[in-house]
C-alpha cells in the first residue's frame, strides 16, 4: 500500500525535510524518490526538490517507493541471550518479543516467529542493555550503516587498576585487526566503572580494547544509540520504536 499522510503543521516545509522529520526516509533519499517521480501532493506528482507541502495538504509515497518502515522493536537484553543467529544451544534474543514482555502501555502485538528481525548494533551473549531488532532496512541504514553519524553509549565494569595511561589508550591509541580505531569518549564513572561512549561497533570492540590495556570486562551495558536510551525499560522487556524516535534516529542519516 502507499504511504499517504496529511500535513498539519502551521507553516509550509519543504517536502524532502518533513519527510524526513516524519522517520520516513532521510533527505537525500527524499529527493530521490521525488526524482523517480514516486511522491505526489493531492494527486499531482511532485518534479520540484524544493517543493514545499502546505497546512491541509495531503502527500502520498507510490508502492515502489518501499520507505514504509518495518517492525521495530525496543529491547533491554538480559545477559544469556545472543542478538543475532543463534548457534546450536543459543537462544535468540528474539524470543524475548511477546506479549508477555511487552512494557509499558503500547498496544502492539509480538511479531510472528518467523519474522526477519535484524539487530542494529549487536550485543554479545554476555553483555546487556540496549538492543534494537527490526525489519526495517532505511533504519538500518541510520543505525549501523558505515556512513552513519550515531554513537553508541555503554557503561562497563571492569577489573584491574585503572589509571590516566590506559584511559589515553582507551581513547586514542588502540588498533584492532590491523585498523586504527576511531576516537572513543572514555571518562571513570564510579568504582571499577567506565563510560564508553563509541562511533563504530566492531565484534566485541570493547571487550578487546579493554585487554588490550590489562582490564577484564565483568559487566557491559549499553545505554544509548544516538538519540534513544535504555532509560526505565525493565531488563528482559521489551516495546515498539515509537514514531518520534525513529525520526530522530533517521536524521543520523547523510
Amino acid at each position: 500500500m502507499p504511504w499517504v499522510r496529511t500535513y498539519v503543521e502551521p507553516e509550509p516545509q519543504r517536502v524532502n525535510r518533513w519527510l524526513a522529520q516524519s522517520g520516513v526516509c532521510s533527505r537525500r533519499e527524499a529527493d530521490s524518490l521525488i526524482a523517480r517521480g514516486l511522491v505526489s501532493i493531492d494527486g499531482q506528482r511532485v518534479d520540484d526538490a524544493g517543493r514545499r507541502i502546505a497546512p491541509g495538504q495531503t502527500l502520498t509515497l507510490a508502492d515502489e517507493a518501499g520507505l514504509g518502515g518495518g517492525f521495530t522493536a525496543v529491547l533491554n537484553k538480559p545477559v544469556g541471550y545472543v542478538s543475532a543467529q543463534p548457534e546450536p544451544g543459543q537462544t535468540p534474543a528474539a524470543r524475548l518479543l511477546t506479549a508477555a514482555g511487552l512494557w509499558g502501555e503500547a498496544l502492539a502485538d509480538p511479531p510472528a516467529r518467523d519474522t526477519s528481525l535484524a539487530p542494529l548494533g549487536r550485543l554479545d551473549r554476555d553483555s546487556r542493555g540496549l538492543l534494537l531488532l527490526s525489519a526495517d532496512g532505511v533504519l538500518a541504514k541510520a543505525v549501523i550503516a558505515p556512513s552513519s553519524t550515531l554513537d553508541k553509549e555503554y557503561r562497563v565494569r571492569v577489573a584491574g587498576p585503572i589509571d590516566e595511561r590506559k584511559l589515553a589508550l582507551l581513547r586514542s591509541g588502540l588498533s584492532l585487526d590491523g585498523r586504527r580505531l576511531k576516537p572513543a569518549r572514555v571518562t571513570p564513572a564510579g568504582e571499577q566503572q567506565l563510560r564508553f561512549v563509541l562511533q563504530e561497533g566492531r565484534n566485541r570492540q570493547l571487550r578487546r580494547m579493554c585487554d588490550l590495556v590489562g582490564l577484564r570486562v565483568v559487566d557491559l551495558l549499553r545505554v544509548r544509540i544516538g538519540p534513544l536510551r535504555l532509560a526505565d525499560l525493565p531488563e528482559g522487556r521489551w516495546r515498539p520504536l515509537r514514531t518520534e524516535e525513529r525520526a530522530a534516529l533517521l536524521r543520523g542519516l547523510p
